[in-house]
């Protein structure tokens, strides 16, 4: 199987999982990126069902909204049942970097509120120590530089990603050339770097959930 199958595989597996508790009153977060655009595509296939989600980016909502799916802000909604999103990386822990695709901070809003956090992969995204994935942080733009150094004195060989501005109006330093041991205390220590809005570890609250998707099939891990 190719890799965009395995990931096919998994956002099918996302359906399969939160299709069934589908009600009235769910309401649906969704991710950003190629995983998460197949599990748009999937969802196209039940709008009927869906009453409200929310997207982690403004690319995500035109998809859902292309697809006739109801997209609302966040701060209209009492809460977000489900919030399903792929990874770049994930240990066995399910500790992740996210924000290949610069949507981190609202990826990561999502996952604060939601009641539960599914995430979708191919197997290539299950490794051993996090770090391989060059880690995004996000930067107020007058920080950069400040920043870039302060991630230099972590051991890290910050780039910035030029031409890409987040849907908040910031930058993306991506941090090449560091292994992540230690991921929640690394979560920690970047968010405190004054100018950092957030950094793309998602430790503090990883996934409840991970469907991965394998040449043996889709696999499902839980955090213990």
């Amino acid at each position: 199987m190719t890799q965009d199958e395995l990931k096919q595989a998994a956002a099918a597996a996302a359906l399969d999982y939160v299709q069934p508790k589908l009600d009235n009153n769910t309401v649906l977060g969704i991710g950003t990126g190629s995983t998460a655009e197949l599990f748009i595509e999937a969802l196209a296939r039940i709008k009927g069902q869906l009453n409200a989600t929310v997207a982690s980016s403004e690319a995500s909502a035109r998809r859902l909204k292309s697809h006739g799916i109801p997209v609302y802000e966040l701060n209209t909604v009492n809460c977000v049942d489900f919030y399903v999103d792929g990874a770049d990386e994930s240990n066995r822990a399910l500790q992740l970097i996210k924000g290949g695709g610069a949507a981190l901070t609202r990826e990561k809003i999502l996952t604060a509120v939601a009641e539960e956090f599914i995430c979708i992969a191919d197997e290539s995204k299950l490794v051993h120590t996090l770090g391989n994935f060059p880690l995004p942080v996000e930067v107020i733009p007058m920080a950069r530089s400040y920043v870039a150094r302060e991630l230099v004195k972590l051991g890290g060989d910050p780039v910035y990603r030029e031409t890409v501005i987040t849907d908040n109006g910031n930058v993306i330093l991506d941090v090449h050339n560091f292994p992540i041991p230690q991921p929640l205390a690394m979560e920690k220590r970047i968010n405190n770097i004054t100018g950092v809005v957030t950094n793309g570890l998602f430790a503090q609250k990883p996934a409840d959930l991970l469907l991965l998707g394998t040449t043996e099939g889709v696999k499902t891990l839980r955090t213990e």
